[in-house]
């Protein structure tokens, strides 16, 4: 058999991910060769700073800061720089000159995606990024090629390690939500600026992946309604835990119908949710991530592991080179994205699904049946009701205490516009000091 050409790669980021994947090239050249069918060759890491401090030694005559030069020489592309720009006029560059591309840029895809997949589709060029989603967990892969012939009904992911650390401790130790992100941050796993993972922006952009995919249509990732986990308090937690759940920040994807037109939609949605607790998801502890796909002919299927981290996430970027070194010596193109279908994105509004409300009301008589008669309004029907009295403690001696009375709310299967609105109506309602707390349940 002849020995196919040695494949150029180049390495542009040289982070926690990023020096794993050079030392990993580096350190198993032999065997990664094996499985490819050709030699692997890492001719350049491109750099912002050559003299800044590295998760592991690499070769000094191996870095560079000219990413540009660096990029026109290699048959394969890894970019692990991050953020949009300069990585997107990069990965073009790279894709014009016939370069494979593999990426674990999770903001990128979920923002170009689409023009990234038709520039490479149009030279023949291969664009791979396994990384995106759940760091070693495979599930781009799966979704785009295992399941293409099936047809993707829903997909609960817990995707953010970082705000799963979080409700975590929360729900298993009694932390309070800023004691939980203090050790979150020490640990590492929450950045000095948590917003992108507290604010669920990070989540968002892997819903938008995952729903793109699952559903083979473009779904923006401004079409993702976002919540975020800072409203999530001990008293919610507990409150969950009274009522068998426990509380997951969840990128939902959904293939549903349109109440309005009765045509075909999706959804794709970041919130903090309840998950009844003998739910799959409601196991995944820590920093871990995992994916739950609900499929018409394959059923239930389940996606665990780590979800970040320099040497887990750089197994599934060099798995994305393998598989692109093998179309190399196979020859052809690279697989095209199958993203049109066009389906209709709808909006939140439109889904249907459960709330788990939280209210302070007064203690007087009639007040249940005041509550009750609002969500009958919207035509929203109660499932459960939890109640119990709380007495709050004068801060001034002439002051008598009060009593209230805490009610627990769960509805049966809505209309999230319906929902909102019988919301809306509890907050402005006399009989209603404050609407504490509104979770969705979802897995059920």
């Amino acid at each position: 058999m002849m020995e196919y050409r040695s494949l150029k790669v180049a390495l542009l980021g040289a982070g926690s991910v990023g020096a794993q994947v050079a030392r990993l090239l580096l350190e198993h050249g032999d065997e990664l060769a094996r499985r490819a069918g050709t030699r692997l060759e890492l001719v350049g890491i491109a750099v912002r700073d050559a003299s800044a401090p590295r998760t592991a030694d690499l070769p000094a005559e191996l870095v560079t800061t000219d990413a540009q030069s660096l990029i026109l020489k290699a048959d394969i592309v890894i970019e692990l720089i991050g953020g949009i720009e300069p990585a997107r006029t990069l990965i073009l560059d790279a894709i014009a000159s016939g370069a494979d591309i593999v990426t674990a840029n999770k903001a990128l895809i979920a923002t170009h995606g689409p023009e990234l997949a038709d520039a490479a589709e149009q030279v023949g060029a291969q664009l791979s990024y396994e990384a995106a989603v759940g760091g070693a967990i495979p599930i781009i892969r799966p979704l785009r090629d295992s399941l293409a012939g099936d047809r993707v009904q829903k997909i609960l992911g817990i995707v953010n390690g970082t705000t799963n650390f979080i409700l975590d401790k929360m729900d298993r130790e009694g932390a309070g939500f800023d004691e939980a992100l203090a050790v979150a941050t020490e640990l590492g796993f929450a950045e000095a600026d948590p917003t992108a993972d507290v604010d669920g922006y990070d989540a968002a952009q892997k819903a938008a992946i995952l729903a793109s995919l699952a559903f083979h249509t473009q779904v923006p990732v401004d079409r993702v309604h976002r919540e975020g986990i800072r409203s999530i308090t001990k008293e919610s937690i507990q409150a969950a835990r009274n009522a068998g759940y426990v509380i997951k920040l969840l990128a939902i994807c959904e293939r549903l119908t349109d109440p309005d037109t009765g045509n075909e939609g999706v959804s794709a949605r970041v919130y903090p949710a309840l998950i009844a607790r003998d739910h799959p998801l409601a196991s995944v502890h820590g920093g871990n991530n995992a994916v739950f796909v609900e499929a018409e002919a394959a059923g239930d299927l389940m996606f665990y592991g780590a979800g970040a981290g320099g040497v887990e996430t750089a197994s599934a970027v060099l798995g994305d080179v393998v598989s692109a070194a093998r179309r190399h010596v196979a020859g052809g193109p690279g697989v095209a994205e199958s993203t049109h279908a066009n389906v209709t994105v709808l909006d939140v509004g439109r889904i249907t699904t459960r709330y788990q409300i939280s209210l302070d009301v007064v203690d007087e008589p009639g007040t249940l049946a005041q509550v009750a008669t609002v969500f009958s309004e919207f035509g929203v029907s109660v499932e459960t009701v939890q109640q119990s009295i709380v007495h709050s403690v004068p801060q001034q001696t002439d002051e008598l205490p009060v009593t209230s009375v805490s009610l627990v709310i769960g509805t049966h299967s809505a209309l999230e516009a319906d929902l909102a609105a019988t919301v809306h109506a509890l907050e402005t309602n006399d009989a209603v000091n404050r609407v504490s707390s509104i979770l969705r349940v979802e897995g059920a």
